[in-house]
């Protein structure tokens, strides 16, 4: 299906994407609508109408403005960064398993964290949350030797990477930060427990620099699949397209630990569930963007209304569904002889 704007632009578009965007748009909405109402604290779904509106006072205004609307907003604004950061890393390594996570973007930027919690106090979370992914991009970058062209020497390397940039990390906390330490460590495990309003400026700008120039790359990502060679006969570089696939999501994944802390595995399964819930590989960033929001949203809501999950991070329970999922993955890639 081709849409076109102004007879000047044309957009091709998956008519399974845009079903399953609909219908998962309207899921986060209804995971949103019971995080506001549940529980002890919850907004009554009668007086969320006016509250959402401006007309919340007393307690209901601190709990949608101070308490639970700040973290909701971080929740889905957060799920679609990483969820875009996983289709494009994915994407360029043609492979299932090359999502930030494995290749060690998560845990570069959550050491970029700390070390300019220690080093420069000055430097703004994000920005050393950002240079941090980056750092770790370039290390896999230079260990591979081929760049991202080798999936299996990216993810190896990604591997590396992660465990240097966890070591550092668990450095500083344990030995140059005692005294902050518990505060660092309950950001490194990945919580919304904590989510401002500066959090969810953070992620929205990012969200709104990234999504639509990464909506401009799904089309050239497919020709590369093709390789190299085919890719540049039909016009497309394919340095030029890596290389802005790979910038965009060291910028969504930098983005999202900056506001949330390294949430694990969602960057790496929110592009798997779209695309084989949709049943084909042109699901394009903006099914996974959405699955991630999905994902963060019903984890945030487990944490603060099963009483078994009360008080725990976000990332833990995104840790173990998604560990389940990643052991799923690398037997089923190794079943057909990728590993």
């Amino acid at each position: 299906m081709i849409v076109r704007l102004k007879h000047t632009v044309a957009l091709p578009l998956h008519r399974g994407s845009v079903l399953y965007c609909w219908v998962t748009a309207l899921a986060v909405l209804a995971a949103g609508v019971a995080t506001l109402c549940l529980g002890r604290l919850g907004i009554p779904l009668a007086d969320l109408p006016s509250a959402l509106l401006g007309g919340a006072e007393g307690k209901t205004a601190f709990v949608l403005e101070r308490l639970r609307g700040p973290r909701l907003a971080t929740a889905v604004l957060t799920g679609a960064l990483l969820g875009l950061s996983g289709a494009l890393f994915q994407g360029v390594t043609r492979n299932p398993l090359g999502s930030p996570d494995v290749i060690g973007l998560g845990a570069g930027a959550g050491a970029g964290v700390a070390v300019t919690s220690l080093h420069a106090t000055g430097v703004p979370t994000p920005v050393g949350a950002v240079l941090g992914a980056a750092v770790a991009a370039l290390l896999v970058h230079l260990c591979t030797g081929t760049g991202f062209r080798s999936p299996t020497r990216t993810i190896v390397a990604g591997i590396g990477v992660s465990a240097a940039a966890y070591a550092l990390t668990q450095y500083v906390v344990s030995v140059r930060l005692r005294d902050a330490a518990a505060q660092l460590a309950a950001y490194l495990a990945g919580s919304l427990n904590a989510a401002s309003a500066r959090d969810v400026a953070v992620a929205g700008v990012a969200l709104a620099v990234t999504l639509p120039l990464a909506m401009t790359l799904p089309v050239s990502m497919r020709l590369l699949e093709m390789g190299d060679e085919t890719a540049a006969g039909l016009g497309v570089d394919p340095d030029r397209v890596r290389t802005a696939a790979i910038v965009l999501s060291v910028v969504a994944a930098g983005a999202a630990v900056a506001a949330a802390g390294p949430i694990a595995f969602v960057a790496l399964t929110a592009p798997q569930i779209a695309r084989r819930t949709i049943g084909s590989a042109q699901a394009g960033v903006l099914p996974a963007a959405f699955t991630g929001a999905l994902i963060m949203v019903l984890a945030d809501l487990a944490a603060q209304q099963v009483p078994a999950f009360d008080g725990l991070p976000v990332g833990v329970l995104t840790l173990g569904v998604g560990g389940c999922y990643l052991g799923h993955l690398l037997l089923d890639q190794h079943r057909k002889g990728r590993l």
